[in-house]
């Protein structure tokens, strides 16, 4: 293990919001960068992740990656802020090239077909993970074909958000759900919001994983694909009963219904931790909580962020350096302040003050053992291939066009062909 002390500097971060298309890695080795702003040898390290963006958490990132900088004499970390929607695909293509920025925050589909793709470094080669304490099950993600390529930047797991003035005591069982979405809803107020257009293909997926996982079902068993499975069925026939029910705002994007949600026209939404900045932010006034899904099974999706070092990038060593510097306890728990409701790479205890103005964080730290990646387990990298069909299928039987079951059936045949 190496020490950091050795390699102390202080020099200030700074956001570049640049298209990557124009980014290739870091000019500069380890031990003979480049050294564009001639500051004297100083390896520049760029970190690109969307969340630099973001108008909530982005700033306070920036602050932390200016604290690293400032902590070190032979290496400068740049972040640079990519919107979300280009991200994955732009920074695959670049990395695919040889160039693309040395470190990654990516999202799990996109870090399954770098591990496959062999641009990803191992990072057992770097660093010496047995020394912390990491968290237990969402860790086994960032192991692709017996290799650790990353380690969790942010794990933020779904909950139900509810308005408490609307909803004094959440439900505790799907039945309790139904009836308090069915019981709010009247005139222009909906008891539940979720996506159900095509427009918002990812949304939809990330939506009803909830429901299958929620009824006990699961889209594969790690070698073969079990998309019509009779617990899916259930799940997704449970999804449909409250679209038909009339308790959604049918046609409204996630934006509108999040609006929604804040100026107390929804009651309820499936959500991610990284909502609650958001919801705070949009209305800091609103009266609302997180309590678990209501649903058979306790288990949910989680958006589950690696960071990771491009396999193309000259300065492994200072790459590493920053992800170590992450790790460190403090600076764990700092993370984790900064992303609010999400969990970090490792076990964090939250403070007394910070539990006392937002006690609901306890349920999505109690969730972390019970949540799953956004994948397809065994199909990681071909998951948006699979998304595409199985929210296609489901889709149309929402608009009646076919039974649950028939969606399914044809899912899972369409998926098989797909992936031989």
């Amino acid at each position: 293990m190496r020490t950091n002390h050795s390699r102390r500097t202080a020099v200030t971060a700074t956001a570049s919001a640049l298209a990557l298309a124009l980014v290739g890695c870091s000019s500069g080795g380890d031990e003979d960068a480049a050294d564009p702003e001639g500051s004297g040898g100083v390896t520049t390290v760029t970190f690109a992740a969307s969340t630099f963006g973001d108008p909530g958490r982005g700033p306070l990132l920036l602050e932390l990656v200016d604290e690293f900088n400032s902590s070190q004499d032979e290496i400068r970390v740049s972040a640079a802020a990519v919107p979300y929607p280009t991200f994955g695909q732009t920074v695959l293509t670049q990395m695919g090239s040889g160039l693309g920025p040395d470190l990654i925050r990516f999202d799990m589909p996109e870090f399954a077909s770098a591990s496959e793709a062999g641009l990803i470094t191992p990072l057992d080669d770097y660093i010496d993970l047995e020394e912390y304490d990491l968290l237990q099950q969402p860790d086994q993600f960032m192991v692709h074909d017996g290799v650790r390529h990353g380690v969790i930047f942010e794990a933020s797991n779904y909950g139900m958000f509810y308005n408490a003035d609307l909803i004094p005591e959440p439900p505790t069982t799907f039945e309790e759900f139904v009836q308090t979405a069915e019981e709010l809803t009247e005139g222009d107020t909906f008891g539940l919001a979720f996506r159900q257009t095509q427009e918002e293909e990812a949304g939809v997926w990330q939506d009803i994983f909830n429901y299958v996982y929620g009824f006990g079902g699961a889209w594969s068993d790690g070698e073969e694909l079990t998309i019509n499975r009779a617990e899916n069925v259930e799940g997704l026939e449970a999804y449909q009963s409250l679209y038909d029910a009339e308790v959604i705002p049918r046609g409204a994007d996630a934006a509108t219904f999040r609006r929604m949600f804040a100026e107390g026209k929804v009651g309820m939404e499936l959500n991610n931790g990284g909502y609650v900045s958001a919801t705070q932010g949009q209305a800091p006034d609103l009266n609302f909580s997180v309590a678990p899904i209501p649903f058979p099974v306790r288990a949910q999706g989680t958006i589950l962020a690696p960071i990771v070092i491009n396999e193309a990038s000259p300065a492994k060593e200072a790459a590493a350096t920053f992800i170590e510097w992450v790790l460190q306890p403090e600076n764990q728990v700092k993370l984790q302040e900064i992303l609010g409701a999400s969990s970090v790479a490792t076990v964090t205890e939250r403070s007394p003050e910070t539990l006392e103005e937002t006690p609901f964080l306890t349920v999505f730290d109690e969730l972390t053992d019970t949540s799953l990646p956004h994948v397809v387990l065994g199909f990681e990298s071909r998951t948006p291939d699979i998304r595409k069909i199985v929210v296609e299928n489901v889709l149309a039987s929402l608009q009646g066009e076919v039974s649950m079951q028939e969606a399914l059936d044809r899912a899972q045949e369409e998926a098989v062909s797909l992936v031989g």
